[in-house]
């Protein structure tokens, strides 16, 4: 005798079914808090109190009409080239803080050396993997920051 399709075969379905989803839920949800721990800033009423110094430095680096490109040469070396409107900037001084996209890796203090035209060398190479590249150049009294990225 052939026994057919119950409601309790129904039930165990959707039990099933539904113990999938939730356990994809809890592993998915797993990684996310493991990757990212979810701050931006770490005081949000301080970062307001300092947001309209934020612009105010925004609209004076926007005035100086720089700009910067940061290139990975073979070995993995970072190249900076600034320019000012006037030509490329000789006689700044470039600093760079590399920070890895998910927080696995420590960041990465760059100091470079000037190469001629606007052109900055990186003194050591920067490890293997993906980068966000938080560029300050200061020539002259000015300073501005920049944000750029290294592929992996």
């Amino acid at each position: 005798m052939t026994r057919g399709f119950t409601g309790w075969h129904m039930t165990g379905l959707l039990v099933a079914m539904f113990a999938i989803v939730i356990a994809v839920n809890f592993v998915m949800a797993g990684y996310a808090i493991g990757t990212f721990s979810g701050t931006v800033v770490d005081n949000s009423y301080v970062a307001s109190q300092r947001f309209n110094g934020w612009l105010a430095e925004a609209r004076a680096q926007r005035r100086l009409d720089w700009t910067v490109d940061a290139t990975l040469q073979p070995g993995r070396i970072v190249v900076v080239t600034a320019r000012a409107p006037q030509g490329p900037m000789r006689d700044a001084a470039v600093t760079v803080l590399a920070t890895h996209p998910l927080g696995r890796l420590p960041q990465q203090g760059l100091t470079f050396r000037q190469d001629g035209a606007g052109r900055f060398v990186a003194t050591r190479a920067l490890p293997a993997g993906r980068w966000l590249l938080r560029i300050e150049v200061r020539d002259h009294g000015h300073e501005a920051r920049f944000d750029d990225e290294v592929p992996a």
